[in-house]
């Protein structure tokens, strides 16, 4: 059964960059289609990134566009989340999820069947 633990969250201050870590255990990763989530206090959930697990394609939301990149570790069954040019709204509980199924929409939750436990990242100054 895939597990997938996040890790790499903490508080940075604004223009920082940090580097997420969705690490999985139990089937290998690069069956499964990627996706990062964010919550904010107050906000609900938002689709920030996605990798695809037939070619490898990328997705970003608007908001993170050129700032972050989402990519593969094959070799350590993980996916990164690179986070540059952090700002105060950037600020969430960040989570990982995974997909067996052909995604239409990446952004919509009920795609994704395993979860992360989710990292906080903070940018504050």
């Amino acid at each position: 059964q895939l597990q997938l633990v996040e890790s790499g969250g903490g508080l940075v201050q604004p223009g920082g960059s940090l580097r997420l870590s969705c690490v999985a255990s139990g089937d290998t990763l690069h069956y499964y289609t990627i996706a990062w989530f964010r919550q904010a206090p107050g906000k609900e959930r938002e689709g920030v990134s996605c990798i695809s697990s037939t070619d490898g394609s990328t997705y970003y939301a608007d908001s993170v566009k050129g700032r972050f990149i989402i990519s593969r570790d094959n070799a350590k069954n993980t996916v990164l989340l690179q986070m540059n040019s952090l700002k105060p709204e950037d600020t969430a509980v960040y989570s990982c999820a995974a997909s067996t199924y052909t995604i239409r929409d990446w952004t919509l939750e009920f795609w994704f069947d395993y979860w992360g436990q989710g990292t906080q990242v903070t940018v504050s100054s």
